[in-house]
């Protein structure tokens, strides 16, 4: 699992005489490899993408629409995991925990604070799309830009709340390799842990994090289909933009959330020995246990996608940012230089841009309450 010049090199200030009490270390040299070059793609690609869309909603669009709040947090919870992942290729690479316990339990922390916390900030994005199209009257107080920061603050407070114990059973664990003692982070959770607090604390975490906004997000999803399939529902740009915004926030879901969350709480089961399986059984399970958190992770880089082909605000400026200056330049220098015949027509289109940028200003203080006039058609 390790070599001796690794261990010697590193580890030789903590080498210590192998005790009975640490058991020796287990095998998962492959499962890190394969940790180590998915979450290093994950990174080089989550990265970026979460820092640029959290630069777009910050200092381009403001997010003072709802949508905007919500979708801006998103992506500050994706960078604030990207930002954790060195540290875990760098312990996947060495097969072993190199840094200092708070760094693990911060790390262990921070995964599990993006995962909750981006379920529950998905459940929040489908939730104003319900509001807006199921109940554009009644539920009209909720769509609030003040509202909606206000419910991002409990988010983290709450996702916060569950770090603390999260990061308290992070603690590396100690295991003997050739008679040298060695951590593991991550990983190796003994059974008196899981029997204990670590169980309850899963099914709590799962019940809250994972089965409420997955229930809420089924729930919207399937009104809002129901609402829009109606023949007397009204079939515009907005509407279908809609649709994939809630299909895409499905998919996430489905591929990401549901299958770590549904083989968690199977593996929690039998290492709280509250499901009687072999050993081999376990093992099994936590092969796919380790398989599926990658899918967790790769949440971050999906997330991005859903802003892009959603948020037309979003996308406009993507488009706006790869446009050249000078051709910009250029552009409004030949607008102002047209002749006389061409004025109304350059006017003509200075409206259709000026219509086009709207989309990616806030909404105006007199409609506070919904982001489009046509979302009270319904």
């Amino acid at each position: 699992m390790l070599t001796n010049s690794s261990l010697l090199a590193n580890c030789s200030a903590n080498a210590s005489s192998t005790n009975s009490s640490i058991p020796p270390c287990p095998d998962y040299r492959a499962t890190h490899r394969l940790h180590m070059v998915v979450y290093s793609l994950v990174l080089a690609a989550g990265l970026p993408l979460n820092a640029l869309a959290l630069w777009i909603f910050l200092r381009v669009l403001r997010v003072h629409s709802v949508v905007s709040v919500y979708m801006c947090n998103l992506a500050a919870s994706d960078l604030l995991f990207t930002l954790s992942l060195p540290v875990r290729i760098s312990y996947y690479a060495l097969h072993y925990w190199p840094f200092p316990d708070l760094l693990c339990q911060t790390s262990g922390a921070i995964f599990q604070m993006n995962m909750y916390g981006s379920c529950i900030f998905l459940m929040l994005i489908n939730l104003d799309r319900y509001a807006a199209i199921v109940h554009p009257l009644r539920l009209r107080h909720m769509r609030r830009s003040r509202v909606a920061r206000r419910l991002c603050l409990g988010v983290w407070a709450l996702i916060l709340v569950f770090a603390v114990p999260a990061a308290r059973v992070h603690r590396p664990s100690p295991c003997s390799y050739r008679g040298i003692e060695v951590r593991l982070c991550f990983e190796s959770f003994s059974d008196e842990l899981w029997k204990g607090r670590l169980l309850p604390l899963v099914l709590l975490a799962e019940a809250l994090g994972f089965l409420l906004p997955l229930a809420a997000v089924l729930y919207s999803s399937g009104r809002v289909f129901w609402t829009l399939a109606r023949p007397d529902a009204t079939q515009s740009q907005r509407r279908r933009k809609t649709v994939r915004l809630l299909l895409a926030n499905l998919v996430i879901f489905l591929l990401c959330f549901v299958p770590y969350n549904s083989t968690l709480a199977v593996y929690g089961l039998l290492r709280g020995n509250l499901v009687v399986a072999s050993q081999e059984a376990r093992d099994q399970v936590r092969g796919v246990l380790m398989v599926m958190v990658l899918l967790a992770g790769a949440n971050c880089v999906l997330d991005p996608l859903v802003y892009y082909f959603s948020a037309e605000g979003f996308r406009n400026t993507l488009r706006g940012l790869g446009t050249p200056l000078q051709a910009r330049t250029l552009a409004t220098n030949g607008d102002r230089g047209a002749s006389a015949e061409r004025s109304s027509e350059a006017i003509h289109t200075t409206g259709v841009d000026a219509t086009s940028q709207e989309l990616l200003q806030p909404p105006k203080p007199r409609m506070p309450f919904t982001e489009c006039p046509q979302d009270s058609t319904l």
